[in-house]
């Protein structure tokens, strides 16, 4: 009777540790388990913040030097120069996604082009002298693309160790303020007539950006030096001011509709940016 019960009491045992066993082994496959769907579902995430200066080599055959050109000769002892580069400040951000392609959006403000004569000036077309007459553009605008690292995509760290490549092609809305002398002899679109005042002439206009960059890291605070090379095309068809009566005035070299001022500023770009990266 001993040896039975000690039998029964052994199988005992061995089943109890065995079901120990299985529900450690279970338990541990489940913790394991939700860890590894936990860790897919959070896969870092890289992206990128900068702010740039940038100078567009604006080409030389264009709307607005022609205009120049055109309105100078109405001026005694006066000229109104040529506008052949621009300046822009601006901020960019970019989330990279699929470890080559990054999309961006930024926003940037271009700084004043254009003159402002001092002095006192006969102006052909009133027959009269004016006074600090000036033509002055403003621009700005907002961005988004893509861009493709071609060589050294950034690491998921996003501490750069080596040159980066990259691909750029981008889209952007951008909105044009000119200001001109009153007394400049605009082009009344609904009456063929001059006004005789100008308020600001505006207009809004899609622009495109392609080119390449490349991204150097310069081992301060994990800071990366970005220089792109680009071609802007940029062309303000539309610039006019609207009276009291919503009609359509507008800037022209000839007095008619088929000399109307466009404000082409495409151009090769050089854009100089501080980037840094952030990874979570």
């Amino acid at each position: 009777m001993r040896f039975k019960a000690a039998f029964i009491l052994a199988i005992g045992l061995v089943v109890v540790g065995s079901s120990f066993s299985f529900a450690q082994t279970s338990e541990d496959e489940f913790v394991q388990k939700y860890l590894r769907k936990f860790e897919k579902k959070h896969t870092r995430k890289l992206a990128w913040v900068s702010g740039y200066f940038s100078v567009n080599r604006i080409n030389r055959n264009n709307g607005y030097n022609d205009f120049a050109v055109y309105e100078s000769t109405n001026f005694t002892d006066g000229e109104i120069p040529w506008i052949k580069q621009s300046f822009a400040v601006g901020v960019d951000m970019g989330m990279i996604f699929k470890e080559r392609f990054v999309w961006t959006l930024g926003g940037e403000y271009w700084m004043k082009q254009g003159d402002k004569l001092s002095g006192s000036y006969f102006y052909s077309p009133v027959a009269t002298s004016i006074s600090d007459p000036r033509s002055e553009l403003k621009v700005y605008g907002v961005t988004t693309g893509l861009q493709y690292y071609l060589m050294n995509p950034p690491p998921k760290d996003g501490i750069l160790k080596k040159m980066a490549v990259r691909s750029i092609l981008s889209l952007g809305y951008y909105h044009a303020d000119w200001d001109l002398w009153t007394e400049y002899a605009n082009l009344n679109l609904a009456t063929s007539t001059s006004t005789g005042n100008n308020t600001t002439f505006a207009g809004d206009a899609p622009g495109v950006t392609l080119g390449m960059g490349v991204d150097y890291p310069i081992n301060i605070l994990n800071l990366v030096l970005g220089v792109d090379m680009t071609y802007l095309y940029l062309n303000f068809t539309k610039v006019a001011w609207y009276n009291s009566l919503d009609e359509e005035v507008i800037v022209t070299t000839t007095g008619t509709s088929d000399g109307r001022v466009d404000l082409e500023l495409s151009g090769f770009t050089g854009k100089f940016q501080i980037k840094r990266f952030v990874s979570w």
